[in-house]
């Protein structure tokens, strides 16, 4: 095996904490996320391939935080938004692609009555917010006990790094928590006739909905007033092209989208029933609802990306797709560790088309430290990601050279698991969770390099 080299990734890394606050646009994408002397800083992309500044090649999981569905450079997507760049992005008035996008999302989610495009998942999140308050007349907001909705104040208050972020802001939100409609049932009872929305994933990765709870969530709503709104960033794209809602049957009143609907373009969506969105416009006898007005909303390019993956999941089927590859790839990959004697510790699991690895210590518990050593040695051998999300475009190849590198990677693994520790195996400090409340574990040493 041929080490790879980072010097000039570590070299541009310093270069991104000296100007970019945490070396990076997203936590999830920060330094802190990857082996410490190993952050790799990309240059281009291919199918499921990535290189970087030091002329490195990885097999990529996690696709752009599970933005690229089809593949990085996905021709279809790219032609057609070439298409259309000689003729102006950016106008003072709707243009005919805004219909057409709007036709076309409305005829995949044929549950959703009226949509409205944004750039980023979280103002869809917050506009749904602000809109079911106006709807109700409440203010609290009930969210599941999941990962993440938003970087507005209103989640992010809820969060282990919540400063800056009055406590009168974060007491607005309650937890509740996922397959336990009962949790749900107690916020009702505790804060009666003030919560305006339920937020919830419909599944994720690792847990699917429990017979008969989503549909109790949805009698919930209804029989408390409040409006159910599921957050379809991950599951739209990846469960189904119509949705998670489509998977499990049960409609919410408002529904939110992103990541996928572009192929790696920004683009994202709110959409629901036209009784409420309907006070976003001019429809309406009601004080108006400021849903969502941006100035890149409705630009050509993000929009005719979208239009190029919707024609592309009419016309084949990605979901087959990543499901085909995601089945082989834990396959492969539960069968080397269990062949290392490590099948305790590292396993691929979770819906084939989101799959995730757990790396637990010699005591059973997860762990960050261990974690870091599988991340390095997958690096060593050309496989990047923080997960094992797949695309359509991971190749039967793409997959055996993954698990051709788990197996290597579980060897050092299992090195670490008999001695108790990873000290002598793992270069640097673990990773830390993206969302904490101060810089350490990962604290910068000495700063970075001005």
């Amino acid at each position: 095996m041929t080490e790879p080299v980072f010097d000039e990734s570590r070299r541009l890394q310093d270069r991104l904490h000296a100007l970019v606050p945490g070396g990076a646009h997203t936590y999830a994408r920060g330094a802190d996320q990857y082996p410490e002397f190993m952050p790799p800083v990309l240059v281009r992309g291919s199918g499921a391939r990535v290189w970087d500044a030091d002329g490195n090649e990885y097999v990529e999981y996690g696709m752009g935080l599970r933005a690229v569905t089809l593949g990085h450079g996905y021709a279809p997507v790219v032609d057609a938004v070439r298409s259309v760049l000689d003729a102006g992005l950016n106008f003072s008035r709707p243009t005919v692609t805004e219909l057409a996008a709007a036709e076309d999302f409305l005829d995949l989610v044929p549950t959703a009555e009226m949509v409205k495009f944004a750039k980023n998942g979280s103002d869809a999140t917050t506009a749904a917010l602000r809109l079911a308050r106006a709807v109700t007349g409440r203010d609290l907001v009930a969210v599941c006990e999941q990962p993440f909705f938003s970087v507005d104040d209103w989640f992010i208050g809820a969060t282990d790094m919540n400063a800056g972020i009055p406590a009168a802001t974060s007491d607005l939100t309650v937890r509740f928590g996922y397959n336990d409609a009962a949790s749900l049932r107690a916020r009702f009872a505790e804060h009666q006739g003030r919560i305006a929305a339920v937020f919830l994933e419909a599944a994720t990765a690792l847990a699917e909905p429990e017979p008969g709870f989503l549909e109790e969530v949805r009698a919930l709503c209804d029989e408390h007033g409040a409006l159910l709104v599921f957050d379809e960033m991950i599951t739209g794209f990846r469960w189904s092209p119509h949705g998670a809602q489509s998977v499990y049957g049960v409609t919410p009143d408002l529904s939110c989208w992103g990541k996928a609907m572009g192929n790696g373009f920004p683009i994202a969506a709110l959409a629901g029933k036209r009784e409420f969105m309907e006070l976003g416009g001019l429809n309406t006898d009601a004080d108006r609802v400021f849903l969502l007005s941006t100035t890149h909303g409705p630009e050509s390019m993000s929009l005719t990306a979208f239009r190029a993956v919707a024609r592309a999941y009419r016309e084949t089927d990605p979901v087959s797709a990543m499901e085909r590859a995601g089945r082989r790839l834990a396959d492969g990959v539960n069968a080397a560790a269990a062949a290392a004697g490590v099948g305790d510790a590292v396993a691929a699991i979770g819906r084939p088309s989101c799959l995730v690895f757990t790396t637990r210590d010699a005591d059973g518990a997860p762990s960050q430290a261990f974690r870091t050593l599988f991340l390095q040695e997958l690096l060593r051998r050309g496989v990047l990601g923080q997960s094992f999300v797949v695309s359509a475009a991971h190749t039967d190849a793409d997959i055996d050279h993954t698990i051709r590198a788990a197996a290597g990677a579980l060897t050092v693994y299992r090195q670490a698991l008999e001695a108790g520790t990873v000290d002598g195996l793992l270069q640097g400090r673990p990773v830390a969770p993206a969302l904490r409340r101060t810089a350490a574990p990962r604290r910068l040493p000495g700063g970075a390099a001005r």
